[in-house]
Parts: C-alpha cells; sequence; structure tokens
C-alpha cells in the first residue's frame, strides 16, 4: 500500500464552488481505476473546521504502485496539471490499514496528522506506539479508515482517517470529503504492512 497527496492551495478569495462541480463531473472517473484502493476528494475552506486557507488537496491509498505511476503519467493528472499547474505530490510507504465500524458510510471529512520520528528514538518503538493507537482508533464509531504510512526521507509519520462525519479536532489537518472513490478498497491489506 501506498498513500499519496497532493494540496493545491487557492486564493483567499476563490469560489469554493468550482471545485465542488469539478468533483461532481469529474469524480465519477476514478470510480473504476484498476488499483487505486481509494481516493478522498478532499477540500480545505478558509474559516471551516480552523483551515486559513482554502485548497483542493485529495488524498489516496494505492493498492498497486504501478497503478500509482500510471495515474501520475495519464490523463487524469494531466487534466490537474492543465488547470492547476504542476503539484507538489507527497507519498508515503503504507504501514497500517484497518476499516472502522464505519465503513458501509459515505464519508463526510477526513484527517490528516503528521509527526515526525524524534532524532534520539528507536522507529521500530515509536511506529509500533503508532500502530497500537491506530489499532484502537479502528475501533471508534464514526471512522471509515484509518491509515498509517511513513515518509522515511524525513523520518515522519502520517495519521490518515475517514470519518463518516466531522472529524474532530485533535485528528489533525481536516478535510471535507466531496466524493469518495474507491474501487480497490477490498485490495488494501488489512492491518500491519510488513
Amino acid at each position: 500500500m501506498h498513500a499519496m497527496q497532493y494540496e493545491i492551495t487557492l486564493p483567499a478569495d476563490y469560489d469554493m464552488e468550482i471545485i465542488r462541480e469539478r468533483v461532481r463531473s469529474r469524480g465519477h472517473l476514478l470510480d473504476d481505476f484498476d488499483g487505486l484502493g481509494l481516493k478522498a476528494y478532499g477540500i480545505r475552506e478558509r474559516g471551516t473546521d480552523g483551515s486559513p486557507v482554502n485548497a483542493y488537496a485529495p488524498f489516496y491509498l494505492w493498492a498497486d504502485p504501478q497503478a500509482m505511476n500510471r495515474f501520475l503519467t495519464g490523463d487524469g493528472f494531466r487534466g490537474v496539471i492543465r488547470d492547476f499547474g504542476r503539484p507538489a505530490v507527497q507519498h508515503w510507504q503504507g504501514l497500517f490499514h484497518r476499516a472502522g465500524p464505519a465503513r458501509e458510510t459515505a464519508p463526510r471529512a477526513f484527517s490528516r496528522r503528521t509527526t515526525p520520528l524524534p532524532a534520539d528514538a528507536d522507529p521500530a518503538t515509536v511506529i509500533a506506539d503508532a500502530l497500537a493507537g491506530h489499532e484502537e482508533l479502528a475501533g471508534t464509531d464514526g471512522v471509515h479508515t484509518t491509515a498509517l504510512a511513513l515518509d522515511p526521507r524525513h523520518w515522519e509519520l502520517v495519521h490518515f482517517t475517514l470519518w463518516a462525519d466531522a472529524a474532530p479536532e485533535a485528528a489533525g489537518v481536516r478535510y471535507q470529503v466531496l466524493h469518495l472513490s474507491a474501487p480497490g478498497i477490498g485490495r488494501l491489506a488489512t492491518g500491519r504492512q510488513w
């Protein structure tokens, strides 16, 4: 499993209805993309859920890394580049994935929190503690999906959770979900990924 996100920050006075319409008219195009576990079409809206900015920021969990490569070099991403310029794409090695009790509910929000691994800490110990937290989180009412990923370049953990309703403030940066494409959600390995 690979996690991926790009965030396109938009002007403070940007009409976010443009993004909503974009997702309404194009979001379904990845509903059957082979190798995609899920894509949460996320936005941040200035003044909502503590966001200081407007942004379009989809988050992906890939069941197949070759599919991620096909997407980034294919027509769908060319449309993003054409309309917004080429964004920096963050991607992380998947460490953990689990469905929550709200898996059958369409999610309305997701959260992403990034935490650095302390330089003097044993990575395996920090990751084990984070995994235990995600195991517990996966049983929480309102959780659709939770995942943990690692950026080994910067030694950071990325905590991603889809929520049936609003994400709690303590969960990290909060996004509204406009659409969920999940053609390969059943292909995402469950539990620890090593």
